[in-house]
């Protein structure tokens, strides 16, 4: 069972106890929504106990929270936000846009700009098709390749997200074993081979047990949550030749990764082009929209004229707020500015040197952990088994998958959490998070500043050695 993340509420907790001091206001909004929203929240990674902070405002890398408190954010709306929060550009032509209509109930020539965009920079993309979400965008794109193929069975891999539709909502933070989690049908599961990242022999004896049968595989290119376990660059060549080998569509989920790792996203960086490719977050501008993009004969199955013309049962597809103008403006605008100026080399450069200032830190400090990540990303890898560790050499690929993959509900890495918002920095659940264009040098100071002095305060309390 998936252990719930609320073990820092043990009241001899100086960390918490400061928590709690720091943010009343915050635990007062929270009482409230516990009344009216499932365990308080809208979206599973924002619950922690105590309570979670609630912000009223955000700039650049910053945000503000209820009881008057600054964060450097490292949530960047969920991986969302790479130019960072209200960029005064993308800000500018959507309150543009909102003048002139939210919702037309009609095509518009934003949505043909936007798609133009997104083909213009990720290879994989010659037909584009939109939907309000990154879970919408994974769902299609697995129908696509079951209608496509006239094949039933779906490869994942072990931890890695996609949405929270049924295909996709076990084998993430737990169930492993491929059971389903509640509210999803066995016979459904059934149809999902799961297989451990990184695992060459694991890949291939799938493919030759189930190969006829699969319809496609997806992965994150990265590795999950955008390479908290890294993949090594020769499996997802492997994992091309096989699908390709055996008839199925290869899907790189680059929901995360998309204009982030690269501006034609993980694809282009590591010169593999899938069959189909799932988008949303900085696609749509920190607004909400998803897409599937990729190989043309694939998206006309979602053309009337084109699956009449081929004898086939065209796929439906709705969405109320597919292409929505808003989402549409803010997403061409930022596709822009990442297209024609510094701002994806801006932030890769920063998250280097973030997380080469971290490493020093645990190294200063003597921590057996680890700061690791990619392109614009941080992990800090908390160590809850105990495992050798210098912080100076630390490796992830040779911790593993099981290793890596931190338990909801660890609690060094949550009472970390807590620490780091008590000394003014507000990190993703990994422990980490995405860097953006807007962090400077001043944010780079507070983070190190912030992480130093959340691990005095976690060796106080006898957390770490």
């Amino acid at each position: 069972m998936n252990a719930p993340p609320n073990v820092v509420d043990a009241t001899n907790s100086p960390i918490v106890a400061a928590y709690v001091a720091r943010t009343p206001r915050s635990a007062q909004a929270y009482e409230a929504a516990r009344r009216l929203l499932p365990g308080g929240v809208t979206h599973d990674v924002r619950y922690i106990r105590p309570h979670p902070i609630y912000v009223e405002h955000a700039g650049g890398a910053r945000k503000r929270d209820i009881d008057g408190h600054e964060y450097v954010d490292y949530q960047g709306g969920h991986g969302a936000l790479i130019l960072g929060h209200a960029h005064p550009e993308v800000v500018a032509k959507v309150a543009e846009q909102l003048a002139r209509g939210t919702h037309y109930g009609a095509n518009h020539e934003l949505e043909t700009r936007w798609a133009g965009l997104i083909c213009d920079m990720v290879p994989s993309a010659e037909l584009v098709r939109f939907t309000s979400s990154g879970t919408e965008a994974t769902m299609m794109a697995l129908r696509l390749s079951r209608a496509a193929t006239g094949r039933q069975l779906f490869l994942r891999f072990r931890g890695h997200f996609h949405g929270w539709h049924d295909h996709v909502a076990f084998g993430v933070v737990n169930h492993f074993d491929g059971t389903p989690t509640p509210g999803v049908i066995p016979e459904l599961a059934e149809n999902v081979v799961l297989v451990t990242p990184n695992d060459v022999d694991g890949l291939r004896a799938a493919f030759a047990e189930h190969g006829h049968a699969i319809a496609a595989a997806i992965i994150e290119p990265t590795g999950s949550n955008y390479g908290q376990v890294p993949l090594a660059d020769d499996f997802i060549r492997v994992l091309r030749e096989e699908t390709k080998r055996h008839g199925a569509v290869l899907i790189f989920d680059e929901v995360v990764t998309g204009f982030r790792v690269s501006r034609g996203g993980a694809q282009a960086a590591l010169g593999i082009t899938p069959d189909l490719t799932t988008l949303a977050k900085i696609m749509a501008g920190g607004l909400p929209g998803g897409a599937v993009a990729g190989r043309r004969d694939l998206l006309e199955l979602l053309d009337p004229e084109r699956a009449e013309a081929r004898g086939i049962e065209k796929i439906g597809h709705q969405g109320t707020y597919n292409a929505n103008p808003l989402s549409a403006t803010a997403g061409i605008a930022t596709l822009e500015l990442i297209r024609d100026t510094d701002a994806l080399e801006r932030t890769h450069a920063y998250a280097a040197r973030l997380r080469e200032g971290a490493r020093q830190v645990l190294v200063e400090e003597g921590v057996a952990w680890g700061a690791y990540g990619t392109h614009t990303g941080l992990h800090l890898f908390v160590n809850p088994n105990g495992l050798a560790i210098d912080p100076a050499s630390f490796d992830p690929m040779a911790v593993g998958f099981a290793g890596l993959k931190i338990p909801r509900g660890n609690q060094v890495g949550l009472k970390l959490r807590l620490a780091m918002r008590v000394n003014g920095v507000d990190l993703a659940a990994w422990p980490g998070g995405p860097c953006s264009a807007a962090h400077d040098e001043t944010d780079l100071d507070r983070t190190l500043t912030a992480l130093r002095g959340s691990i005095r305060m976690l060796r106080e309390e006898r957390e770490i050695a």
